[in-house]
């Protein structure tokens, strides 16, 4: 398997603000001749959450680990946070985008499927999938990006318990660190309303006893996936705390019941074809 860093900024030319991260961890199945030279495989860009104060371990490499073992190459973002220092939105939005994009520019090298790269992000990481699912093509990211922009949009997302709507179930510190309070641009980042026909198709899960992201978040953002045409599939689970990740003993939070997210979210990847395949010659 090869390993390696990538600091997003400097692969594409962009100064770094003080503070900021933006960097990918890859975990990329490496093709051999003996069995694999001609495999395509999926891809999966995974973010964690935190709630924009930091990047939570427990949804970063166990979840890589997982699908890397169903034969997807997995990208992990580690994105700005409060925690880094004063960087605020757009530059969250921006390394997302810098990451998906920088998937797409390297697919052959990493034999990996340019049609089927996706992204997967929890609590407020999966506010931060769903804007690039939602606004990746602002004018703001093309300003950075340029035509390089047509690159970010995954071809599918899965977002976990996570935040989405600026209004009576918000999860307010998500809010508030990633835009530094401002009233108006944390209006304009609730994506129930930022939904198009553009969106990237979603699966899209959280539980009935998540008191911290409300799963309300959860069907306000589906509702507004089937207003607008998008495929999607949607589970509420009864039992689990906000955070559950794997809901597995791996990451100390066992729900069994509630952990058939990921069969369930395997199953809607792979009929959207995300699978390993061979490469035409």
């Amino acid at each position: 398997m090869l390993q390696k860093n990538v600091d997003l900024y400097n692969y594409f030319g962009i100064e770094r603000p003080l503070g900021a991260q933006g960097y990918l961890d890859c975990y990329v199945i490496e093709r051999s001749k003996e069995f694999s030279a001609d495999r395509l495989r999926p891809a999966m860009l995974v973010i964690g959450g935190g709630g924009y104060a930091m990047v939570s371990d427990r949804e970063k490499e166990p979840i890589a680990l997982d699908f890397l073992s169903k034969g997807y190459d997995a990208f992990v973002l580690e994105y700005s946070t409060k925690s880094n220092g004063a960087v605020y939105y757009p530059y969250q939005l921006l390394e997302g985008c810098m990451a998906m994009a920088y998937i797409r520019e390297n697919c052959d090298e990493f034999g990996v499927d340019k049609n089927h790269v996706g992204a997967i992000g929890f609590s407020a990481g999966g506010h931060l999938c769903a804007m690039i699912a939602t606004i990746s093509d602002e004018k703001v990211i093309k300003d950075f990006l340029g035509e390089k922009t047509s690159l970010c949009r995954p071809d599918a997302v899965v977002l976990s318990y996570p935040v989405i709507s600026y209004g009576e179930f918000a999860h307010m510190g998500s809010f508030q660190n990633l835009t530094n309070c401002n009233e108006q641009l944390m209006e304009q980042l609730s994506l129930e309303k930022r939904v198009t026909d553009k969106t990237s198709p979603t699966f899209i899960w959280s539980t009935v006893e998540d008191i911290v992201v409300p799963c309300e978040n959860t069907l306000m953002f589906a509702a507004a996936l089937r207003k607008a045409g998008v495929p999607f599939e949607m589970h509420v689970f009864e039992n689990g705390r906000h955070g559950l990740s794997l809901a597995s003993n791996e990451v100390n939070s066992p729900v069994p019941a509630t952990s058939e997210w990921l069969k369930l979210m395997h199953t809607w990847l792979n009929n959207r074809g995300f699978k390993i395949s061979n490469q035409e010659k």
